[in-house]
């Protein structure tokens, strides 16, 4: 009798974790192939295929970098509208920053035994690169149980690096796996996963960085936040979450804010929004490209082009001209005075 090979699907992060615990699983003689959802917040290289100064530095998406190392499938799945929920009412609430880590995951988890594809395709378990200890919000020996409980996966979810630290799941009762080829690694010592990749023959890997997400970093968090404050409303769009990446935001006053590119990369960019945002650009210097977020009148962007203009190679003369274009208008050219950089507050900085 022909015995059908089992089939997992892995969480894929794009990090060494999710890499290690996918390998250890198919060692196993288990199928697996990948699932990356994408919530628009992931690091993933924007700002390094953005920015010109970051040209030499390797530009590609982890996730599907590591489904090509392993030769596996990879599924990406765009949950921007979904996750929304998840950020803006999060059940166990945020971390040290805007991160919902635990919700985050348990949505994660569920989206990918609830996904139709998984039932129809017969796969029987799900894979992810959890660490217990590793993160202090959502990989806790208190809160890995909650994920597998109201993922709706239960004892289908298994996370091999550290699942001698847990109770035995379907996959091991079973025997599908061997429990005594996974891991029991804890904390956030990562010597026990680059000594493992080494005995895979793992040689390349992303480098860990304190994770994937930019809600876990302090600086795009308080963007976030002062981009809610400034609306007054909790809500986003896809082309919000993506600016908070690029370029100096200063808010010189509560209705608008200035986003201004730091070099010739992020002027390019900014440059594609200038059919959504008014646009500031110097005519007589060279300089940064400025975009204005809010509702400014004419006061504001005159005001808003001394401030432009103090970023500008045009910053220690008398004045600079610049062209301000509203989204779908016509272009016009002011010549103005420059602010000087105590002029410019660090209270304006977001």
């Amino acid at each position: 009798m022909t015995i059908q090979q089992k089939k997992a699907v892995s969480l894929i992060s794009g990090g060494l974790d999710s890499m290690l615990a996918t390998k250890v699983i198919m060692d196993q003689g288990i199928h697996v192939e990948g699932i990356n959802f994408f919530t628009g917040f992931c690091v993933e290289g924007h700002t390094h295929a953005i920015r010109k100064n970051d040209k030499q530095k390797e530009k590609r998406n982890n996730a599907l970098w590591v489904a090509e190392q392993l030769g596996i499938k990879l599924h990406i799945i765009d949950v921007i509208e979904e996750y929304k929920d998840v950020l803006l009412n999060p059940k166990h609430g945020y971390g040290q920053y805007m991160n919902p880590c635990l919700d985050c995951k348990i949505f994660m988890v569920n989206k990918a035994q609830a996904w139709a594809w998984m039932e129809e395709n017969d796969f029987d378990f799900i894979i992810t690169g959890e660490v217990m200890g590793q993160r202090p919000m959502s990989q806790r020996k208190a809160t890995m149980p909650i994920i597998a409980r109201e993922s709706g996966a239960e004892d289908r979810l298994l996370r091999p690096l550290s699942a001698k630290n847990l109770p035995l799941t379907l996959p091991e009762r079973e025997g599908w796996v061997n429990r005594n080829r996974l891991f029991g690694f804890h904390g956030r010592n990562r010597k026990p996963q680059i000594a493992l990749a080494a005995s895979l023959g793992i040689e390349e890997y992303s480098q860990p960085s304190g994770g994937c997400c930019f809600l876990t970093d302090k600086y795009y968090a308080a963007k976030l936040g002062d981009l809610w404050q400034s609306r007054g409303e909790r809500d986003y769009e896809l082309d919000d979450i993506m600016l908070l990446k690029v370029g100096r935001h200063l808010r010189p006053a509560p209705h608008y804010k200035l986003i201004i590119s730091r070099e010739d990369g992020e002027n390019h960019y900014l440059e594609g929004y200038q059919h959504a945002y008014t646009t500031i650009i110097p005519v007589s210097h060279g300089g940064p490209v400025t975009i204005i977020d809010g509702t400014p009148d004419d006061a504001d962007l005159l005001f808003a082009a001394r401030i432009a203009a103090r970023f500008s190679q045009g910053k220690q003369t008398n004045s600079v001209t610049l062209s301000i274009r509203p989204p779908g208008g016509n272009r016009r050219d002011v010549t103005i005075v420059p602010l000087t950089p105590e002029e410019v507050p660090k209270s304006w900085y977001v």
